[in-house]
């Protein structure tokens, strides 16, 4: 059962999980407005696998895990607001789901000593230890994603690609803009023509700038999309009879949800993956059996074995081994979020391990240190195909462009610590 309070003074719904649960991480979701549709399967799969771990496992270490879900219909002042009304309830760690809440929070999670996870999304600097003590963004960022689409954009043109030009279709948001410097620094390296070409939240619009790529023609869309602006996005290509192969959207802009719309238009549409986007895991049996068959699950049961809820769930497998490691190094299942922390940060995905977890070669293995918040920054590019209704990883996951983006992470992050007066770690 789940219990609402109400925070009067924020308008808030908070469902709070059994009144035995000890390990309490607030699930900071959106459920209405015009994201919905990719929040939920996220919030679900996320959901679902703490679920899980308390009816099959009794919680992680003798410790149940209790879940706070606040709605923020993905706007950055209910947000932090969300961030406000909960840290105080034993919060071990926030993951925001939002690139713009996750900058508003990061000065004040630090500040509160809570630990953040930006799995994919948010800050991409935060990769650098040495200066963002409290967030990590493992297994790969932003930037990470958009080399890999370069990377795969080179291997279609045997390496050459001096005469191309790809355009960035974005989200006029701190989301959508994350990746510009990258490919600024890619097109230097590379020689292709770069364009930008945002798109207003939430993105219905989009008209204008699709006639524009019917005229110019860029030889490649890269799309930095979220919520309803990918359907938008995809419905408008088709329109215009813009090449589907030829466009890559961030891991973001790769759901069923996002080419549903446009039907067998959509066929071939391309997305970065950062894991697997199907349910052949032996962990759904288990899902089925300890929570969709004991009605537990948290929403309509209808998005298992989804590509978002599949990260939602990942997010939430990293969470899980993560206090499993933080309650080794400090001696206690108890843990504060100071040694959830340190669990994070000595965290080690091997595949042996997520075989254990029933998750075999779900996603690339990886490794945290104090430097390296953000893991080794694989991805892969996945396509669609509608006669059978699922995405599915054409390529192998590629290693991003380290010689590029190592300095800039390096250039971001220590500016960010001269400007808020931080000492470097690790040390």
């Amino acid at each position: 059962m789940k219990k609402s309070l109400t925070t009067m003074a924020l308008g808030l719904t908070l469902a709070a999980g059994p009144a035995l649960a000890d390990l309490t991480i607030p699930d900071l979701s959106y459920r209405t407005g015009p994201y919905a549709a990719s929040g939920i399967p996220y919030s679900d799969g996320y959901q679902d696998y703490f679920t899980l771990i308390n009816e099959r496992d009794g919680g992680v270490g003798g410790e149940r895990l209790n879940l706070i879900e606040c709605e923020t219909g993905y706007n950055t002042e209910k947000g932090v607001e969300c961030y406000e009304a909960t840290k105080g309830q034993g919060a071990l760690l926030y993951q925001p789901l939002s690139t713009g809440i996750t900058y508003q929070l990061i000065p004040k999670a630090s500040a509160d000593g809570i630990p953040i996870h930006t799995l994919g999304y948010g800050r991409t600097s935060a990769k650098n230890g040495k200066v963002f003590e409290w967030v990590f963004n493992y297994p790969a960022n932003y930037w990470d994603g958009a080399s890999v689409a370069v990377k795969h954009i080179l291997d279609e043109n045997d390496g050459d690609i001096s005469d191309k030009t790809i355009a960035l279709l974005y989200h006029n948001s701190a989301f959508g803009k994350e990746p510009i410097r990258t490919l600024e620094e890619l097109s230097e390296k590379h020689g292709f023509t770069f364009t930008q070409l945002p798109i207003e939240p939430p993105g219905q619009e989009q008209k204008s700038q699709w006639l524009q790529i019917r005229r110019d023609q860029p030889d490649y869309v890269i799309l930095y999309g979220w919520g309803v602006m990918n359907p938008v996005a995809i419905q408008e290509a088709a329109n215009v009879r813009y090449p589907m192969d030829q466009m890559i959207g961030i891991w973001w802009a790769g759901s069923e949800n996002d080419v549903a719309p446009a039907g067998a238009r959509a066929d071939g549409y391309k997305a970065l993956a950062m894991h697997a986007v199907n349910a052949d895991f032996p962990i759904y049996d288990d899902l089925q059996t300890y929570v969709v068959d004991k009605g537990l699950t948290a929403g309509a049961g209808d998005q298992l074995g989804s590509v978002l809820y599949n990260r939602g769930l990942y997010s939430a497998v990293l969470a899980v081994e993560a206090i499993r490691k933080a309650q080794e190094l400090a001696g206690t299942s108890d843990i504060t979020p100071a040694q959830m922390r340190d669990g994070m940060e000595a965290l080690e995905m091997t595949e042996e391990r997520m075989t254990e977890l029933g998750l075999p070669g779900f996603g690339p293995s990886f490794k945290v240190t104090c430097e390296n918040h953000g893991g080794d920054g694989l991805g892969a590019i996945s396509q669609w195909d509608h006669e059978r209704g699922t995405f599915e990883l054409i390529t192998d996951y590629m290693q991003s462009d380290t010689e590029v983006l190592d300095p800039l992470i390096e250039e971001d992050s220590l500016a960010y610590a001269e400007e808020n007066n931080i000492d470097l770690r690790c040390q």
